[in-house]
């Protein structure tokens, strides 16, 4: 039974094979107006509507379909732009502070050139906390004893003086500026003579005084102020290296009777605005 349903079938397939290569024939003998040709174009002429209904109904799905393949392309475009935005924001943050790096260097050696610091080994560091008190001006870096810091190093930025090192640790110091109360920088009129103490003015934070002048000189406006660098016999000793620049007089009072004459200090260096420093390690301190 199972052998006569098999050679049925394939009879069934030689004959449809056969046929279809007849029809074949056909077609391609018989002139355009001929039967068969008739018959394809009738049989056309009944599913070509069909198709183009359907067409259409599906079009909506082929759409959306779509509309989700371009969505999830742009997406993904536009996370491909992001990351390529971050990159390049990275990069040039890192070019610009490469830029800042070496333009402080150069400035810090031109600082060192000009002033008495023979001996001193420059560490450079970066402020990594600063005090939020109106009186007291400290900041924190992140270089310690591990880099040779040691209590009392003055520290200096391109600009000139800022301050110097009060507590130190194995990773961190932290700075005392020359603007806190506490602080007392014995100074100099450059080429006046003049000689006095450096000290934060009392209920103006950021504003230096230079009082308790000793020596003959008139100081005005303009004049610059460096750092003594000596010891004296009137007390005023110096606990940092000679001729740092420190700032320039920005304003004189006049003395009044018995008073001593008031002159106020610019700082060189912005004292609100600290990244990088410089620590000025192995020398003697006064």
């Amino acid at each position: 039974m199972y052998r006569k349903q098999v050679r049925r079938r394939r009879a069934i397939l030689v004959l449809l094979v056969v046929a279809c290569l007849m029809l074949i024939s056909i077609s391609i003998s018989e002139a355009e107006d001929g039967p068969l040709h008739s018959v394809q174009t009738g049989i056309a002429s009944v599913l070509n509507p069909i198709g183009e209904g359907a067409s259409r109904a599906l079009k909506p799905a082929r759409d959306l379909l779509n509309w989700f393949d371009e969505t999830l392309d742009a997406r993904g475009e536009n996370d491909q732009l992001k990351a390529d935005v971050a990159d390049l924001r990275a990069q040039l943050l890192e070019t610009r502070a490469a830029a800042e790096k070496a333009g402080y260097s150069k400035q810090l050696e031109e600082l060192i050139a000009a002033s008495s610091l023979e001996g001193y080994d420059p560490v450079d560091a970066s402020v990594v906390l600063r005090s939020s008190s109106t009186w007291y001006g400290r900041i924190t870096i992140d270089s310690g004893s591990s880099d040779g810091i040691s209590k009392n190093d003055a520290v200096v930025t391109a600009d000139g003086l800022i301050g110097r090192v009060d507590e130190v640790t194995g990773g961190l110091a932290q700075v005392t500026l020359i603007t806190d109360g506490t602080s007392a920088v014995t100074a100099r009129v450059v080429g006046k003579g003049p000689e006095g103490l450096i000290q934060a003015v009392v209920g103006a934070p950021g504003k230096l005084d230079f009082g308790l002048i000793q020596g003959d000189g008139e100081i005005a406006e303009g004049d610059d102020v460096v750092t003594a660098g000596f010891n004296s016999e009137g007390g005023l000793d110096s606990r940092y290296p000679g001729a740092i620049p420190i700032g320039t007089v920005d304003e004189t009072i006049p003395a009044q009777q018995d008073q001593q004459q008031e002159v106020r200090i610019e700082p060189f260096a912005d004292l609100d605005d600290l990244n990088l420093i410089t620590v000025l390690t192995g020398g003697g301190v006064a």
